[in-house]
C-alpha cells in the first residue's frame, strides 16, 4: 500500500502547491520505506538545458514508491520530454515502449506521471502508412486525470504555460487503479494530468506513429516534430 500522509494529500487534493521536496512514504512488506521526489522544476535544468539523468532519477523514485518493477536496462529504455517548455515539474512525459508493431497494429506502452503532471493535449492523424492511433489508458499505480470530449466537468487547473493555460475538451475521467478509459474516437484530443502521487498507466493501441501527433501548442508541436522522419 502506498501513502502520503492523509493531511498532505487532502491539501494537494484540494489544489495546494506541492512542496519543493516531496517526500512519498511506502508501506510494504519489507517495512516502510521514504521515497524523495524533488519537485522544484529549477532541479530538472542544468545551465537552463533539460537534464535527462535527473528526470530518470525522478522517474525511478516513482517507480519505487508504488512498487512498480525496475526491470534491468528499464532506466536507460525511457523516453522522457518537457516539450521544450522548460517547466517539467507541470507538463512533460516519461514512457516506455515495450512494443509497437506496425504490421500487426499492437503498441503497448507504459506512462510515467510525475504528481500532479501534465500531459499535453494532443491528438493522431494517420502516417507514414499507419492508420491514427486508437487507445485506450489502465491506470495500474497512483491517479489520473483522463480528459477528452464530452460534457465539460474539469476540477482541475491547466498550468499556464500549456497553451496559456487553455484547451479545447474538458470532459474528465478520474481514473484510478484497475480503471480502464478508452478514447471514444480516432481523431479526438486528449490529455491527463496525474495526482498527488503521480500516475503509473498503461497505454494499448493499434499503432503509435510519431509524425501522426499533433499537439495544441504550437510550441510544443513544433518541438515534439522537429525531429521526426
Amino acid at each position: 500500500m502506498n501513502l502520503v500522509t492523509s493531511q498532505t494529500l487532502r491539501a494537494l487534493c484540494a489544489g495546494a502547491t506541492l512542496p519543493a521536496i516531496l517526500w512519498l512514504v511506502a508501506c510494504g512488506a519489507h517495512g516502510e520505506k521514504t521515497v524523495k521526489i524533488n519537485m522544484d522544476n529549477a532541479h530538472y535544468y542544468t545551465d537552463g538545458k533539460f537534464d535527462m539523468e535527473k528526470a530518470r532519477d525522478a522517474v525511478v523514485a516513482l517507480m519505487k514508491y508504488h512498487g512498480y518493477p525496475i526491470y534491468p536496462g528499464i532506466r536507460e529504455k525511457l523516453w522522457i520530454t518537457d516539450y521544450g517548455l522548460g517547466r517539467f515539474a507541470e507538463v512533460g512525459l516519461a514512457a516506455v515502449m515495450w512494443n509497437n508493431n506496425e504490421k500487426d497494429r499492437y503498441m503497448l506502452m507504459d506512462i510515467f506521471l510525475m504528481p500532479n503532471q501534465m500531459l499535453p493535449e494532443h491528438w493522431h492523424e494517420a502516417a507514414k502508412g499507419n492508420p491514427s492511433k486508437l487507445e485506450g489508458w489502465l491506470v495500474r499505480h497512483g491517479l489520473s486525470h483522463i480528459v477528452g470530449e464530452g460534457e465539460p466537468n474539469l476540477t482541475v487547473k491547466v498550468p499556464a504555460i500549456h497553451n496559456g493555460g487553455k484547451v479545447t475538451v474538458e470532459h474528465e475521467v478520474v481514473a484510478k487503479p484497475g480503471d480502464f478509459v478508452p478514447l471514444n474516437r480516432e481523431g479526438a484530443h486528449h490529455w491527463q494530468m496525474a495526482g498527488p502521487e503521480g500516475a503509473i498507466i498503461t497505454e494499448v493501441a493499434n499503432v503509435h506513429t510519431d509524425a501522426g501527433v499533433r499537439h495544441l501548442d504550437k510550441a510544443m508541436n513544433d518541438f515534439f516534430l522537429k525531429d521526426v522522419k
